[in-house]
């Protein structure tokens, strides 16, 4: 299950492609259909490569994200920084009623390591989170697990405080290891750091959302409270001194993000490609 919109945002980004390449938009444009967005692993390397170096507006668009259908976010803000990993411990097996002792329990080094991980300590400098979606290990009832893993997440409202949670969840899960005799494997499998959208972009947006059939309320700004690799983007874009913004438009949904009942509005398709090839259209003109 993946249920968050990313197959209506390729539609859009098609939709906005053909209205722009219809317009009297003057300039390059370039549309990104975003890799690896749930893994948070594609931004990064998307940045890196050059893409972005000769940008100097970017929009970025996220559907639904608790908003309804015709409502328009210009610029969302509240990125939490994000970190995943995967850490696999490796013990020693052995048969769990004839000589237990001689084995080295990677089970309970993952367990040890997952309880632990929920008792870091929270910042005062703000909001951190901490989670382990994913564990597994062994092989049988009667054998001490010889390998188990767990994956999860740290967040963090700054990229600082993300890092504060992953070097303490590091020190967790090799400690765990320690305890229970058993050696363990740290990969960071995806990483995002915080961003904020640029005031002057956003504006944009909302202007030409005013004029836009269907959007019936628009909002300056409003905090995701998630996290997301198009930060890596944007900063790209900002650090070369381009503006970056994030739009959200809402969509009606019958259950939230990531659950079994996703599902998005078409409308808010069509509203989608005119708020953003407006907003390309008039930026290509006024250059804010």
């Amino acid at each position: 299950m993946h249920a968050c919109g990313h197959d209506a945002h390729a539609t859009i980004g098609l939709g906005v492609l053909d209205a722009v390449i219809d317009s009297d938009f003057e300039g390059t444009f370039k549309v990104f259909f975003q890799p690896s967005e749930e893994q948070v692993a594609g931004g990064k390397a998307v940045a890196e490569g050059g893409h972005l170096d000769d940008v100097d507006y970017l929009l970025a668009l996220h559907v639904g994200l608790d908003h309804p259908t015709g409502e328009v976010v210009c610029g969302v803000d509240g990125f939490l920084a994000v970190s995943h990993f995967r850490a696999e411990f490796t013990g020693a097996p052995a048969h769990a009623g004839a000589k237990p002792e001689e084995g080295k329990n990677a089970n309970l080094a993952a367990a040890t390591a997952t309880q632990n991980l929920y008792g870091i300590s929270r910042h005062s400098d703000g909001a951190t989170r901490v989670n382990v979606g994913l564990m597994g290990g062994g092989t049988a009832t009667n054998i001490v697990a010889e390998e188990a893993f767990i994956e999860g997440e740290v967040r963090g409202a700054t990229t600082e405080l993300m890092e504060y949670v992953e070097g303490r969840a590091h020190t967790v899960i090799e400690s765990a290891a320690v305890m229970h005799d058993c050696e363990v494997e740290i990969n960071v499998e995806g990483k995002a750091p915080s961003a904020r959208s640029d005031d002057a972009l956003a504006a944009v947006v909302g202007g030409v959302s005013e004029g836009v059939e269907g959007v019936a309320s628009i909002l300056d700004s409003d905090e995701l409270g998630g996290s997301e690799d198009a930060t890596y983007l944007m900063q790209r874009v900002q650090d070369r001194g381009g503006l970056a913004a994030y739009v959200g438009v809402g969509t009606d949904h019958p259950g939230g993000h990531h659950t079994r009942t996703f599902d998005v509005d078409e409308e808010t398709i069509r509203i989608a490609v005119d708020v953003l090839a407006g907003s390309v259209e008039r930026i290509a003109a006024e250059r804010p």
